[in-house]
């Protein structure tokens, strides 16, 4: 034990004698926080949600169809548009006064951008658990005006906002996405 003491006294000298920062021991905490404030890797940065879609052409959408929207949705569709967004593009619906009744976005790539899409759509603090179909997690939440429904399962989500106030409208369009996606 002896030993161990007069050979390290001598380190901690020589360590303190050079002109080397890097070899001489911190004296606060706070010294030693910018060895480890160094950038984080990208796995811990939060997740960025990709900008809204707008739609840029006419339909029709590739994956859900206006007769299953206007089935679900209780409304008659006049026209249908599309993004650019990239595989999957989002679709928009129109009812026949011009204005937008439904629209589907679907996102796929990293999970954690999955998650952050579907919990800026339908927060998990304000809105209510959405777990349809088997396996899909996210919420739904029904406004004044309009019914959202959110859920991401790994890297994809599909988030569905109508202008119904009844969530499980939302609901069977998400679904039938998911299916007629393969996802």
């Amino acid at each position: 034990m002896r030993r161990a003491v007069i050979l390290t006294a001598p380190l901690l000298a020589l360590a303190a004698c050079t002109g080397d920062p890097a070899a001489q021991a911190p004296t606060s905490s706070s010294a030693a926080a910018p060895a480890t404030s160094g950038a984080r890797p990208t796995s811990q940065a939060p997740a960025q949600v990709p900008p809204a879609p707008e739609p840029v052409a006419d339909g029709p959408c590739p994956y859900l169809t206006s007769t299953a929207v206007a089935d679900a949705n209780g409304q008659h569709v006049t026209k249908v548009r599309t993004s650019a967004d990239k595989p999957t593009p989002a679709c928009f619906f129109y009812r026949p006064d011009g204005s937008v009744q439904l629209t589907i976005r679907v996102y796929q790539g990293e999970p954690a951008v999955a998650k952050a899409l579907v919990d800026s759509a339908a927060p998990i603090d304000t809105s209510n658990p959405a777990t349809s179909p088997a396996g899909w997690e996210g919420g739904s939440l029904s406004g004044e005006e309009n019914a959202v429904y959110a859920v991401a399962k790994g890297g994809a989500a599909v988030v569905v906002d109508s202008n119904q106030k009844q969530t499980i409208k939302a609901r069977r369009i998400a679904e039938t996405a998911i299916e007629n996606l393969g996802l």
